[in-house]
C-alpha cells in the first residue's frame, strides 16, 4: 500500500514576495494615517504592553473600494516593520480538487512557520474568496468552501505573524472570520486633498501650477487612486508614443483618446471629468504641451516624504 507523499513548498509557491525597499509611500486621508500611525506606535511599544499584561495587535481588515491602495498600504505597513510582504491572491489557493483549497491554504502556514523560514507580513488580496461565509452544505463546492475557511480560522488563530487582508465586500465574510481581526481600517475614496497629491505623484515628470492641479483633482471627484494613476499614465504615454505614429497632439484630441480609453468602474459614480470631457474646466485651464514639474513653482512639485498625508518610510522598524 503506497503513503501519500506530503510535499511542502516555500511561501513563494503560494504568494507573491516583494521587499521592503520596493514599497511606496502611501498618501492617506488623516484618518486612515491616524489609524496606521496608532497601530505602528503599538506595535513597537510591545514591551510596555507586556507589563500590563496585552500584546500588540497583529491582525488588520483594510476594507474599501478596488483602486483605493490597500495592497500599496500593506506594503508599506510591512517595509515599515522591516519585512517582505507575501501577497495571497484567490487564484493561487482555489483549487476544484476535493480538499486541494484547504490543503494550499494550510501549505501558506506551513510555510510561514518553518523553522528556517523568514518573517513575512502575509497579506490576503480579495479576502471573501477566502473567507466568505460558510454555507448550508448542497454540493461539493459548498463542502470544499467551508473546509477552506475552517482551515483559515485555525490556522490564522494560532499564527502568530502579522496578517493584513483586504475586501471590498466585507459583507461577505464569514463573521467567525470577521472576529479573528483586531483591527478594522476603511480605505475610502480619497477626497480633495488626496487625490491633489496622487495626481501630482504620477504626473511627473510632468507637473501643472498650483491651481490647474487643483481643479484637475476636483474634476477626479468619486474617482480611485488607480483610476488617476490609469489616467496620468495614459496621459504620458500619449505624449511619448502620440508624434510617433503621427497622432493629432492637441490637447482636445490628446484628453478626447484616453477618456475613450480609460473607463471609471460603474459602482463609484462618474467623476466630472468623463461627464464634461474636454469642455471640463481642468482641461480648458490645462497648460499645454504639458509643462516638468522642474520648471513650476516649488509649491507644485509632486508631494514628497514630507507631506502632511504621506507616511514615510523611514523610522523604527525599517530595515
Amino acid at each position: 500500500m503506497s503513503r501519500r507523499r506530503v510535499i511542502q513548498h516555500g511561501i513563494e509557491h503560494y504568494a507573491t514576495v516583494l521587499e521592503p525597499e520596493e514599497a511606496l509611500e502611501p498618501i492617506l486621508a488623516p484618518p486612515v494615517r491616524a489609524a496606521m500611525l496608532e497601530w505602528l506606535t503599538e506595535i513597537w511599544a510591545e514591551a510596555e504592553l507586556a507589563g500590563v499584561g496585552i500584546e500588540p495587535r497583529r491582525r488588520a481588515l483594510f476594507k474599501g473600494p478596488p483602486g483605493t491602495g490597500k495592497t500599496t498600504l500593506a506594503h508599506h505597513l510591512a517595509a515599515r516593520l522591516g519585512l517582505p510582504i507575501a501577497i495571497i491572491h484567490p487564484e493561487r489557493i482555489i483549487d476544484s480538487w476535493v480538499g486541494a483549497s484547504a490543503q494550499n491554504l494550510g501549505g501558506v502556514f506551513d510555510a510561514l512557520e518553518a523553522e528556517d523560514a523568514e518573517p513575512h507580513l502575509l497579506f490576503f488580496d480579495e479576502f471573501e474568496s477566502i473567507g466568505g461565509k460558510r454555507h448550508q452544505v448542497r454540493q461539493g463546492a459548498d463542502h470544499q468552501h467551508n473546509g477552506m475557511v475552517t482551515t483559515l480560522l485555525q490556522r490564522i488563530e494560532r499564527y502568530s505573524g502579522f496578517v493584513v487582508a483586504a475586501t471590498n465586500r466585507e459583507e461577505d465574510l464569514d463573521p467567525a472570520v470577521w472576529r479573528r481581526f483586531d483591527i478594522q481600517i476603511d480605505v475610502a475614496l480619497p477626497e480633495q486633498e488626496e487625490r491633489h497629491h496622487i495626481l501630482a505623484r504620477y504626473l511627473a515628470p510632468y507637473g501643472l501650477p498650483d491651481a490647474e492641479l487643483k481643479q484637475l483633482a476636483e474634476s477626479f471627484a468619486t474617482a480611485s487612486p488607480a483610476l488617476m494613476r490609469q489616467f496620468c499614465e495614459s496621459l504620458k504615454r500619449q505624449l511619448i508614443i502620440g508624434p510617433k505614429i503621427k497622432r493629432n497632439m492637441q490637447k482636445e484630441a490628446v484628453i478626447a483618446r484616453i477618456l475613450a480609453a480609460v473607463t471609471p468602474h460603474p459602482d463609484f459614480g462618474l467623476p466630472r471629468l468623463w461627464s464634461l470631457k474636454t469642455q471640463d474646466i481642468a482641461i480648458r485651464n490645462m497648460p499645454w504641451p504639458l509643462p516638468l514639474a522642474s520648471g513650476l513653482p516649488k509649491e507644485a512639485t509632486p508631494a514628497g516624504a514630507d507631506d502632511a498625508n504621506v507616511v514615510p518610510l523611514g523610522g523604527k522598524g525599517t530595515r
